[in-house]
């Protein structure tokens, strides 16, 4: 980091003009999150005892869309795993979009400080060279 804080300026503008499309990527992952915690609830409740409430539900949900996967409550049913299968590949998606809209975000910045640098430093000597020339 350096003194100035433009490090974290940097980040803040980022954030900031990427605002909605990272606001929409989280929001869709937790609705992935939620929908698939509940349909795997609905489907293992009756056959896996590690899925008797719908909070088990969420914590397996929550584990497994963040990809820490501790593995202490996994889906016992066919029909539960494809369904986490799914959801998880989707969801997956989801939570790590920002990481991308974020990196494209620094990338596009510092492109733009790179091109405004090189802009003033050919800003003044044009300027000396107009001047120069409508003198004579």
């Amino acid at each position: 980091m350096d003194r100035r804080g433009g490090t974290w300026k940097l980040l803040g503008s980022v954030v900031y003009a990427h605002s909605k499309e990272l606001v929409t990527a989280w929001y869709i992952g937790f609705l992935v999150l939620i929908f698939s915690s509940f349909l795997v609830y609905l489907v293992e409740k009756e056959f896996n005892k590690d899925f008797a409430t719908y909070a088990d539900a969420l914590w397996w949900g929550t584990i497994t869309l963040t990809t820490i996967g501790y593995g202490d409550k996994t889906p016992q049913t066919w029909t539960g795993r494809l369904i986490s299968a799914g959801f998880a590949l989707m969801g997956i998606s989801f939570f790590a979009l920002p990481a991308g809209i974020l990196g494209s975000g620094f990338a596009l910045k510092v492109q733009e400080q790179h091109r405004q640098k090189h802009f003033e430093k050919r800003r003044n000597p044009a300027a000396s060279l107009i001047q120069v020339h409508n003198t004579h």
